[in-house]
């Protein structure tokens, strides 16, 4: 199988094409090494493995489709980002980006597509009241993060518990990196029924592991707590630190990817599917668990929360082990001992 792996020097792309090319497929590697992700202009060491191609998913042609079976499309602006002026960035990149590829992908004849997408198209995760069973959260009020009153509530006034979110929950973004995950779905659903093509949407949930970006607004949590530690900071952890999220290692998600390109989807059909280890944990013990095997100072609790942020998303993996045969095999106390001592990228 010869595929095209958008975003392959990055994070998850660079384990997704690895693991492809240990089981002997041909990989392509396409990334514009955008300098919010990356800290030097020059591939990193480990693409060096695979053809790389420096160029911006916005220009793909359908010739550099020749010969590909499969596209594998990581290519994105991730992350909270900084403010609402990184809004057009995030729609160029992950937006425009997406549609162009589909275009090309259709003039090429190249039917089948694995699209990275995230949990945060769900918003807030699910919750339950007492009395009136699963409904949706009333909005967290300034004033109540403010004086440290952050679960989410019922209309009735009742205290909300979480549950697991399945794929079929109510998608309520939240952020723009949320809103254009959404529209990246949208599209490439729209390019299936058109084309009669296949979709995967992997909605990642909390990746860390080898190859982080370090020192950038657009990382994830684990990577700013792991940079705060290398600086001999103490992480800063937001809210209480009871926010429960789920943490997956990205061997796990490459391996997603992977059985997703080798497993037949339904034409003209996207199909979403979440990929989570289905251990969840809050910040706080992330926090807590890192820094004990950094050997750094301990996290610091600071209250507040940022405008977009969600109190708990907690996906149900059922589906993804039921379709792709896919079952998260890295443990939560293994992957954040690795991740302490793990190679990161160059900082930004």
């Amino acid at each position: 199988m010869r595929t095209l792996v958008t975003g392959g020097a990055g994070f998850v792309g660079s384990h997704v094409a690895d693991l492809l090319s240990d089981e002997g497929h041909e990989v392509v590697v396409l990334d514009n090494l955008l300098p919010t992700a990356h800290g030097s202009p020059h591939p990193p060491a480990y693409t060096a493995r695979h053809r790389f191609l420096r160029g911006d998913v916005t220009d793909l042609v359908a010739e550099l489709l020749d010969g590909v079976d499969a596209v594998c499309h990581q290519a994105a602006v991730v992350g909270h980002g900084i403010d609402p002026s990184d809004a057009p960035a995030y729609a160029l990149n992950n937006d425009y980006g997406t549609a162009v590829l589909l275009a090309a992908m259709h003039r090429a004849g190249v039917r089948k597509l694995v699209l990275a997408s995230s949990m945060v198209v769900y918003g807030e995760g699910r919750y339950e009241c007492p009395e009136h069973g699963i409904v949706p959260p009333e909005p967290r009020k300034r004033s109540d993060v403010d004086a440290g009153r952050f679960e989410p509530t019922c209309a009735c006034g009742s205290e909300l518990g979480w549950r697991l979110v399945p794929e079929d929950a109510p998608l309520q973004p939240r952020s723009t990196y949320a809103a254009t995950k959404l529209a990246q779905e949208h599209l490439a659903a729209a390019w299936a029924r058109q084309t009669g093509g296949t979709v995967w949407a992997l909605r990642y949930h909390n990746v860390y592991g080898p190859r982080m970006p370090q020192n950038t607004p657009y990382a994830g949590v684990a990577s700013l707590f792991r940079s705060a530690l290398l600086r001999g900071e103490e992480p800063t952890v937001l809210e209480d630190g009871g926010q429960q999220r789920d943490f997956v290692h990205v061997h796990d998600v490459a391996r997603a990817n992977v059985l997703a390109l080798r497993t037949d989807g339904p034409e003209g059909d996207l199909v979403p599917l979440n990929i989570c280890s289905g251990q969840p944990h809050t910040v706080g013990e992330l926090a807590e668990e890192l820094a004990k095997a950094c050997g750094g100072p301990a996290p610091r609790i600071v209250g507040g929360a940022r405008p977009a942020d969600v109190r708990h998303v907690v996906a149900d993996p059922g589906k993804a082990e039921r379709v792709l045969g896919f079952v998260a095999q890295t443990g939560f106390a293994d992957g954040i001992a690795g991740f302490a001592t793990a190679e990161l990228r160059e900082p930004v």
